[in-house]
């Protein structure tokens, strides 16, 4: 019983002897332990990744919401120009009407007749192109002296004449516009500059005050 108690207290005092560091542990050998360093690279160059994926995304979501904003854009403007010029095609048609209303004027006033017939169709035009111009935006243009524009004229002829640029002479047939659009272009006499007259002349001539005592003429005619 003495021999085991002292064998006991020897065993006691045997110090322990500490594994070095570098010394795998047993029970984790085989094992491999992760990382850190390269685990947080794999972490940024994914969330990178993701990024730039997101802004990808997102320029793709703006293009499409452009695009259908600009298609909803167009197809409101084109629905409300069908609208706006479906009468079109009518109207057109009217304009030859409208045409003969102004040659049976217009031969009345040559011939001096004057009468309730010519009185009747002179209320008629004036009553019709009233009730397209008021309820459905037919308008006329163009009367002698304006300015040519090839937009909206037509030229059937031209002679020239002592003018800075071209001025409507005659017109023929009368242009009608249909709200902002030209649904028939007026058929026009032009007078082209002859060289007798330039521009600065012309200016300067529209820049000349008037002459005072051409007014007291005039005033006491």
């Amino acid at each position: 019983m003495k021999e085991h108690k002292e064998k006991e207290e020897i065993r006691e005092e045997e110090p322990e002897v500490s594994r070095p560091q570098n010394e795998a542990d047993p029970g984790t050998a085989g094992i491999e332990v992760p990382d850190e360093s390269a685990e947080e690279m794999l972490t940024e160059s994914r969330l990178a990744d993701l990024e730039k994926e997101n802004a990808e995304l997102k320029d793709q979501y703006l293009r499409k919401v452009a695009d259908f904003d600009n298609y909803r854009k167009r197809m409101i403007r084109e629905k409300q120009e069908a609208f706006e010029y479906a009468n079109t095609g009518l109207l057109t048609d009217l304009i030859a009407i409208l045409d003969d209303f102004d040659r049976a004027l217009a031969a009345s006033a040559e011939s001096g007749e004057n009468h309730s017939i010519i009185d009747g169709i002179r209320m008629i035009n004036k009553q019709m192109r009233g009730l397209l111009e008021a309820k459905y935006y037919l308008s006329c243009y163009t009367v002698e002296g304006d300015l040519f524009d090839p937009n909206i004229h037509e030229a059937i002829a031209s002679t020239p004449a002592a003018v800075a640029e071209p001025v409507i002479a005659e017109v023929y047939l009368k242009g009608y516009m249909l709200r902002d659009r030209v649904i028939r272009p007026a058929k026009v006499l032009v007078h082209m500059p002859d060289g007798s007259v330039t521009e600065s002349a012309l200016s300067k001539r529209d820049n000349e005050p008037d002459d005072p005592a051409h007014d007291k003429i005039s005033e006491g005619e």
